[in-house]
């Protein structure tokens, strides 16, 4: 028979205390290093996608401008593509102009609509940005047709 041998505890396996200290050292200063990168991707594809919803939004309004003869009113605003008019309004209606529900900004916030004309377009559709308030810079900034622009962001 064989006797088995037990390890000594000084032969035990393993990582020392002070190689994992080393290990999570060098993933926090790699993070440290990558992360803000990653965020700031981020940041640009929010204010890239509420760029894209807009002229998707702004497709789907100029096609039902062509069905109905008229922009939303204020008080319909961007509803009026998923839901259909009561009255007068509904005649030619041919919605939804959208397959879900009108999306919030990329913030969660709502978009804004006005029929006024802003810029090269017959209406104002814009994002208030990261922070939810008009004016602002950077990625606070508001996006799309925005009141007094001459021109749309």
């Amino acid at each position: 028979m064989h006797a088995r041998r037990r390890s000594s505890p000084l032969h035990a396996s393993g990582f020392t205390l002070l190689e994992m200290i080393v290990v999570l050292v060098i993933i926090g200063l790699i993070m440290g290093l990558v992360g803000p990168r990653l965020f700031g991707q981020a940041d640009k594809a929010k204010v890239q996608t509420a760029g894209t919803q807009i002229r998707m939004l702004g497709g789907a309004l100029q096609t039902m401008r062509l069905d109905i003869s008229r922009w939303p009113t204020e008080s319909e605003g961007l509803a009026l593509l998923t839901t259909k008019p009561v009255g007068e309004g509904a005649n030619g209606w041919a919605g939804p102009y959208l397959d879900e529900a009108v999306p919030n900004d990329p913030w969660g916030h709502p978009y804004q609509y006005a029929p006024q004309p802003s810029g090269s377009q017959p209406y104002t559709l814009y994002s208030f940005g990261a922070d939810g308030v008009r004016g602002g810079e950077g990625q606070d900034a508001d996006i799309g047709h925005v009141p007094g622009d001459a021109a749309p962001n």
